[in-house]
């Protein structure tokens, strides 16, 4: 995984474990990666990857069963959903609306080329 420097690197991971579990390729209910593992396949300190858990227990999206590991929340797609349309519209929106508004793009040019990139998207699913 390549990490940005804009954001914490616990917090990049926290996103990779969000979007695996949005993808359905961690579904609720299901154990997640050791810290261990996670910290191997990624390339991080377990020290990291612990953080990025904490951080993910405390927005209950994941749980920790003692002595057994981590499980995914049976609602987390539902909250991760919930927190990235929450910073959507609090950080990036307003960055894109004047982007928009600078560049003068109207826009009806804005919707039509989000049909045109769901059209895409579901041509590659």
């Amino acid at each position: 995984m390549e990490f940005k420097s804009k954001q914490a690197i616990y917090l990049q991971i926290a996103d990779y474990v969000c979007d695996h579990i949005l993808i359905k390729k961690w579904p609720p209910g299901e154990k997640m990666p050791s810290i261990k593992e996670l910290s191997v396949k990624l390339e991080v300190n377990p020290n990291t990857v612990m953080r990025t858990y904490e951080y993910l227990q405390q927005q209950n999206i994941i749980f920790n069963k003692r002595g057994i590991g981590y499980f995914i929340d049976e609602n987390a797609g539902g909250k991760i959903l919930s927190l990235r349309k929450e910073n959507f519209f609090e950080s990036e929106l307003p960055e894109f609306f004047y982007k928009i508004d600078l560049l003068d793009i109207d826009i009806d040019e804005i919707v039509s080329k989000h049909k045109l990139f769901k059209q895409a998207r579901r041509l590659q699913n």
